[in-house]
Parts: structure tokens; C-alpha cells; sequence
């Protein structure tokens, strides 16, 4: 894989609430890097009132990345299941792990309100995938059943902020599933490394909507954000042993790589 390999997450490209409203604004993300991983929910596969302008724009990303010679790697999210592959990529032989996120949690996102009254329906499929509760291909592949049986139907048209907070807040159970997810992101994170990768020191993900990093029980769990409201992104890069987590300072033009935050030595 070329180097420096960068990591940006959550795009949500054609979504209304998207802050990514042209795809030329993310050329200074990608320009001067090999490898380029998209960690899950790059596009809107699943939701129909945006899937063809989602398709559209992915396809300028595509060319993009074309245009800027860096590879591009689309790993799978829960709102776009379908990228081919194993659903996780290894660096620093298997040290780092980099996945979307819903894998983590029994039932990808406890906060769907198709998710909140289909546990039975969460159990038969657990039941279809036997291993799932240890072999990591088994646990990625549930989880894009899950992302495809239960996504979302139902896409408010609000945008103003204090509809999606009430969005968001109702029913209450929503969001303290939302809360406990946020809050307890790097424990998550943590039991997934212990479980499916016990030899990884680092986990980079998203799908929560919170950056940050957490050190957990001896793991370093690193979110990468999203560039949709209200949460806000940023870039990991592994390059020459050392792995680095920044700012994205975003604009209607132009969004690019902003101060580094933090660097870590894997040996």
C-alpha cells in the first residue's frame, strides 16, 4: 500500500445534511497522498431520496482520486454496505486496524428507530452467522445484514438544527442510546480489538459522529468524525512508522488537512 496512506471517514455524500456540498473541495485532502481509506458511510447507498446524487458524487471522487494518482480504498458503513472486501484493512502488520465502526456494537446503530423495536429480528440474524461473536469476517458481514434489513426508512425533511435535535431526542430511548454510544465509544472499541484482533494496538473508525481517541486496557481507539452535521472531521495518516491525527478545517471551496493533533510511534 503507498504511502502516506490518509483516513478520512463519514462523507455522506448527497445526504441534505452533508457540509460536503462540492466533491472539489476535498482535492487537498486527498492531493499528496498514496493511499486513500474511506472508513464507511462515503455515499448514500441505502436511502433513496438521495441515492442518485449520492452516486453521482461519488463518482467525481472516484475520478478525483484518479486525477490526483492516489489509490482509493472504500470500505463498507452501515449506510454503504455493498464495497466489496473483508470490511477492514491491517497497517503496521496488523498493529493498526481500521474499520467503520458498526461492528462494534451488537446491533450496529442502537439509535435507529428501525433498530430499537427489531430485537428478535437482530437475534435471527446473529443466528445466521454462528461465529460471529469471534470471527471477524462473520461479525463484518452481519453487520452490513444489519445496515441492509434495518436501514433507514424515513428522512426528515428539516434541516434546521432544532429539527434534527428533536429528531434526534425522540423517542427518548433514541437518545440515550445515542449518549451511551458516544460516551463509551473507546470501551467499544477496546472489546472489539480484545475480541477480534488481540494484536492490535490501534483502532481507527467512525461511524459514531464524535472525534476524538481514547486509551483504553492498553488500545488506542482513534474516531475520525464526519463531516455531517453536528459532528466535524478529521484526518489520520500512517506513514513511515508513525501514525498522526488532525484538524480538518472545512470550507464551501476547499476543506484541508489543519494542525496535527496527535503523532504516535508504532514500532
Amino acid at each position: 500500500m503507498n504511502e502516506p496512506v490518509r483516513i478520512l471517514s463519514d462523507l455522506h455524500l448527497g445526504h441534505k445534511i452533508s457540509r460536503i456540498r462540492q466533491v472539489s473541495a476535498l482535492r487537498p485532502l486527498i492531493a499528496g497522498a498514496g493511499t486513500v481509506i474511506f472508513n464507511g458511510d462515503t455515499w448514500q447507498e441505502l436511502a433513496a431520496p438521495f441515492r442518485q446524487r449520492a452516486r453521482e458524487m461519488l463518482d467525481e471522487l472516484q475520478w478525483l482520486c484518479a486525477e490526483e494518482a492516489v489509490d482509493a480504498i472504500f470500505l463498507p458503513g452501515n449506510h454503504d454496505p455493498s464495497w466489496p472486501g473483508k470490511g477492514w484493512i491491517e497497517l503496521a502488520k496488523g498493529r493498526i486496524v481500521i474499520s467503520h465502526g458498526d461492528s462494534l456494537l451488537f446491533d450496529g446503530s442502537p439509535w435507529k428507530r428501525e433498530i430499537l423495536g427489531n430485537r428478535e429480528k437482530i437475534l435471527e440474524m446473529w443466528r445466521q452467522f454462528p461465529d460471529a461473536a469471534h470471527d471477524p469476517t462473520q461479525r463484518h458481514e452481519l453487520a452490513r445484514l444489519i445496515a441492509r434489513e434495518l436501514c433507514s426508512v424515513e428522512h426528515p425533511s428539516g434541516r434546521h438544527f432544532i429539527h434534527r435535535a428533536w429528531d434526534a431526542a425522540f423517542p427518548p430511548t433514541r437518545a440515550l442510546f445515542m449518549l451511551e454510544s458516544w460516551m463509551h465509544q473507546g470501551r467499544h472499541g477496546a472489546t472489539f480489538l480484545e475480541r477480534y484482533f488481540p494484536d492490535a494496538e490501534v483502532l481507527v473508525m467512525g461511524h459514531f459522529h464524535q472525534r476524538g481517541c481514547w486509551h483504553q486496557r492498553g488500545k488506542l481507539i482513534v474516531n475520525t468524525g464526519t463531516f455531517m452535521d453536528p459532528g466535524r472531521a478529521q484526518w489520520v495518516e500512517w506513514h513511515n512508522g508513525r501514525l498522526s491525527r488532525g484538524h480538518i478545517i472545512e470550507g464551501p471551496q476547499a476543506c484541508k488537512l489543519g494542525d496535527t493533533l496527535d503523532l504516535w510511534r508504532i514500532e
